[in-house]
């Protein structure tokens, strides 16, 4: 094992995997996908509770290379494919698979990408304002040294849930005035200008809804999420087991939202989508209500667990539903005042 594996290993843990598997329903010769494949905690699991297949998707060329020892270790039941994983429904197609009998998507950024400063997600460790999971494309860097403040105000204030959106924008636009924002420490410098420095044990952290913002905005990760719902939806056999687990509020909402529709459960003459209503038989049928949320042992032991809400449908045998983001409540952010 790797230095890099090392590591991940060490520092990983999968959240409610119990509860994962027992939702899941893996058994022998089924096939099913790991959207987020990660440190591949699910993946592992998945491949141990039965003789099954699992194809692991990751837009992370590390996690990838970090996952080969695990892909050796599965004696061929493990595929890693390397792409988004809003693109799972053509990610399959590619390979030749044509239904699966489960899906799980751990939303959000990995530990192992949290942890290694060099990536630039954490504003609890000095390095690049990067914030890409992909490793490629625009980063965090761009977004603040070249959007328009209205529309940095807005992404801050939608995708971030930041009172303080607008002031943090204007300082924003007025350091890069000066010299461009480099680094993930100089931009929490900017952002306390506006909000004070932490105060309190328990307090959270005066950057995190602004770094959360930059992250979900640069990564798109709101519409690949509604993209692999939809996906997930079109793969899925009958009696096909999707599994979510979000950790925050703009997340949990369009997945909340997704299988309230798809089961029927929205009330007759909603003004986002009505036309679905009237004409879609249920896709997914919900095996409880709500949402389970972890156990206090959980929480104790892992901290990234405390947050985490899991939701399941189980496939119907009625054909996928058109995507529409916008009936997801998927946001679509856009210039205004700042």
């Amino acid at each position: 094992m790797s230095s890099l594996e090392q590591a991940t290993s060490a520092r990983h843990v999968p959240v409610m995997l119990d509860e994962v598997l027992r939702h899941l329903a893996v058994r022998d010769g089924g096939i099913y996908v790991d959207g987020t494949f990660g440190a591949g905690g699910y993946s592992r699991a998945i491949l141990s509770a039965a003789q099954c297949r699992v194809f692991g998707i990751d837009r992370d060329p590390d996690a990838i290379r970090a996952g080969a020892s695990l892909v050796a270790e599965s004696g061929g039941r493990l595929k890693l494919l390397h792409g988004r994983f809003g693109d799972l429904a053509a990610l399959l197609d590619a390979e030749g698979i044509g239904q699966v009998d489960g899906v799980v998507l751990d939303i959000g950024v990995s530990s192992m990408q949290i942890d290694d400063a060099s990536r630039g997600f954490s504003f609890m460790r000095d390095g690049p304002l990067d914030m890409r999971m992909s490793q490629d494309g625009p980063s965090a860097a761009d977004a603040v040294n070249t959007l328009a403040p209205a529309e940095l105000g807005n992404i801050i204030a939608v995708l971030g849930e930041e009172k303080k959106a607008r002031a943090i924008a204007r300082a924003i636009a007025a350091e890069r005035a000066k010299a461009p924002i480099a680094t993930t420490s100089a931009l929490v410098k900017v952002i306390e200008r506006v909000t004070g420095p932490q105060r309190g044990v328990g307090r959270i952290h005066p950057a995190t809804r602004t770094f959360q913002a930059l992250r979900i905005h640069v990564n798109g990760e709101l519409e690949q999420l509604a993209e692999a719902l939809t996906g997930a939806e079109a793969k899925l056999r009958s009696e096909g087991r999707l599994v979510v687990v979000t950790f925050h509020s703009l997340e949990d909402r369009i997945v909340k939202r997704f299988f309230t529709e798809r089961a029927g459960l929205l009330p007759h003459g909603s003004r986002h989508a009505p036309q679905l209503e009237a004409h879609n038989a249920p896709s997914f049928a919900l095996p409880f209500k709500g949402h389970l949320e972890p156990g206090d042992a959980e929480c104790g032991t892992n901290p990234r667990a405390r947050s985490a809400k899991l939701r399941v449908g189980v496939r119907t045998s009625a054909p996928p539903w058109p995507a529409n983001f916008k009936s997801l409540g998927v946001p679509q952010i856009s210039g205004g005042r700042a």
